[in-house]
């Protein structure tokens, strides 16, 4: 996926520091380092806007949710954010689903140990209110502070459940298997990109920005999980 950081058309060049929702690392990470040389700093969505807040050297933000994407807009420090990718929540188990969790319902069991992502974050925000569309109450054995912290308790065998993004399932392989949640219960994560305005690499930022929406992009996406920005 060249294209999505070197844009010969644009004749951008150099680098660009990307500031992206760790539920990004799989797929931003994997991408060729060409014309356009991005550095990434991943991490949950809520932390990256703290540190741009702060004057963090950023020149691009990925967000795995709009409420953080708009508390940088609402502060003048972004540019117009653009939706480039969706994604869908899942419930990450032990590989084979030892524990035979079927559904959110399950995770109120007293004999299964669930992880969620804290409510600040993206990821645990959505797994809120997916809980609560299904009514069920959840005692978290612990709450992290980014997507794939929570995923890793599952991976690791500190915990039996968690719910995380599908991407970061299908990311996991044969360290975890996926249990779908309902679409009526599930919650879709809109992901926004923009470019920050502090930047002093403005063409290469806007380069990357345009290669992660365009169409092979769009396709390294959905080769991982993720749901078109449609």
């Amino acid at each position: 996926m060249t294209a999505a950081c070197g844009s010969a058309a644009s004749g951008a060049s150099g680098p660009v520091t990307v500031f992206a929702a760790a539920s990004l690392t799989d797929v931003f990470g994997a991408l060729p380092k060409s014309d356009v040389r991005p550095t990434f700093d991943f991490a949950g969505s809520q932390a990256l806007v703290t540190q741009i807040q702060q004057g963090a050297p950023a020149d691009v933000f990925a967000s795995a949710d709009q409420k953080s994407m708009q508390k940088l807009v609402d502060a003048g420090l972004v540019e117009a954010p653009k939706v480039f990718a969706r994604n869908a929540l899942e419930i990450a188990v032990a590989p084979g689903n030892p524990k035979h969790v079927s559904g959110l319902a399950d995770l109120a069991r007293r004999d299964i140990v669930v992880v969620l992502a804290d409510s600040s974050v993206p990821a645990g925000n959505y797994a809120h209110q997916a809980l609560a569309t299904a009514g069920v109450t959840v005692h978290p054995k612990s709450l992290e502070l980014d997507v794939k912290s929570t995923l890793a308790k599952v991976t690791s065998g500190e915990a039996d459940a968690a719910i995380v993004y599908a991407t970061d399932v299908k990311a996991a392989g044969a360290k975890a298997s996926g249990v779908e949640i309902p679409t009526a219960q599930n919650v879709i994560a809109t992901y926004p990109i923009a470019v920050v305005k502090a930047t002093r690499h403005h063409a290469a930022a806007q380069a990357f920005v345009d290669a992660v929406r365009s169409s092979s992009g769009q396709r390294a996406l959905a080769d991982r999980g993720f749901l078109s920005a449609a």
